[in-house]
């Protein structure tokens, strides 16, 4: 029996899901560190994980029998991509679930922190009536910029400019502008116009430490900042100077350079007791709708990996899918060199088996062809397959249809 390993709390639903696939499945509330995780890989063939464990080269280097990997979440920069897929490790997300999710508190905290509840909050539960318009203000009719335009970004800005703002945005690549939304050619644009900016990039290596003190001198005096999306990307000690000095009004944080690994640790950070500033324990997608959505998906998704070999929406993997029936199929991960097909299609021909279906698509250094043939594979051939001096990993798969 194949065995799945999930960790941090994922929803129960992934596990049911792999159950009823045949896995045995563990489920452990925890991260784990490098050490750990190599002892708890020990017979897995699938792993599970959110944001925190890190999927190190030396991971899949000690574990050469895991075959994929699930994160639960969007963000895939906790894993070592390039070292999974030369492994033949198929690693897929969930870029879409949690996306209503941390959408919706983005608004509710713009809204909190333009009316300074936070503090107002604060006083009354300190025993002091602050009942007061001072420094609160409605969003309507101000300029929300949004860096980073991708599956958030724009649904905030539809959003945000249904509620009566003006919306401008920056992305590095061209992206299609929604409703009324404008762009901006650079950052220093967007700073110099929006009077809340809000932070929705991605984990890649270049967007390290890109918001800090520079930045945030060019925000216009006054303004809103909010991140939800790495705990990298920002400069805490800038953020905190400029809270104190009243040049940023009030901030929200949801992601952390460093954060506790497991539930009731302590946190640290040099935001604690700011005036007028939220911070949340990474929860932007933590709503009960969107956890289970992420736990059907990513689950979805790894069991058709493991049982048609379909690589939909991984984002390491060449993407195929091949549909129909037959008696037997076999995957092939293989070096992106030319006349691999066609080795592989003389080695079926000379078992005497046709081929009824095949798919192959390349992504970099890798290429990943599917073919369904009309016989059982016989041993033999698998063997042949594997020894190609192309052949990075094999999957054959029992007799199907779909």
């Amino acid at each position: 029996m194949p065995r799945a390993l999930l960790l941090e709390n994922i929803d129960p639903v992934a596990a049911d899901l792999l159950g009823a696939a045949g896995y045995e499945v563990e489920s452990l509330r925890g991260a784990l560190d490098e050490d750990d995780l190599v002892a708890a890989l020990d017979g897995v063939d699938v792993l599970g994980i959110r944001s925190k464990t890190q999927v190190t080269a030396e991971v899949v280097r000690r574990r050469p029998d895991l075959s994929a990997i699930g994160a639960f979440c969007i963000g895939t920069n906790q894993i070592d991509l390039r070292a999974a897929a030369a492994a033949g490790v198929a690693v897929f997300n969930a870029p879409y679930s949690n996306t209503r999710s941390v959408v919706e508190m983005a608004i509710a905290e713009i809204i909190i922190l333009a009316r300074r509840l936070v503090d107002r909050d604060r006083s009354l539960h300190a025993g002091t009536w602050d009942k007061s318009a001072s420094g609160s203000h409605e969003i309507r009719g101000r300029t929300l910029g949004i860096v980073g335009y991708g599956n958030i970004g724009s649904q905030l800005s539809v959003l945000a400019e249904a509620l009566g703002m003006r919306v401008v945005f920056y992305d590095l690549e061209d992206k299609l502008a929604l409703g009324n939304a404008q762009p901006c050619g650079s950052l220093e644009e967007l700073l110099e116009q929006a009077e809340t900016v809000t932070l929705h990039v991605d984990g890649r290596a270049g967007n390290a430490g890109m918001f800090g003190a520079e930045q945030f001198a060019r925000m216009r005096r006054r303004s809103l900042f909010l991140n939800l999306s790495r705990g990298f990307v920002v400069d805490h000690e800038a953020l905190r100077e400029n809270v104190l000095s009243g040049h940023i009004a009030g901030a929200a944080v949801d992601v952390f350079p460093d954060e506790p690994r497991e539930q009731g640790d302590p946190f640290t950070s040099v935001l604690r007791g700011l005036p007028n500033v939220i911070l949340t324990p990474h929860i932007g997608g933590s709503t009960q709708e969107a956890q289970h959505d992420i736990g059907r998906f990513v689950a979805g998704k790894l069991v058709d990996y493991s049982a048609t070999g379909t690589t939909t929406l991984s984002v390491n993997f060449p993407t195929v899918a091949l549909h129909g029936s037959s008696a037997a199929r076999f995957a092939l991960l293989h070096r992106n060199v030319p006349g691999v097909l066609a080795r592989v299609d003389a080695l079926v021909g000379g078992h005497g088996l046709n081929v009824d279906g095949q798919v192959l698509a390349t992504r970099g250094e890798l290429g990943y062809a599917v073919t369904d043939v009309n016989a059982p594979l016989p041993p033999d051939l698998v063997a042949e397959l594997e020894a190609l001096p192309e052949s990075v990993r094999l999957t054959a798969f029992e007799r199907r249809g779909d």
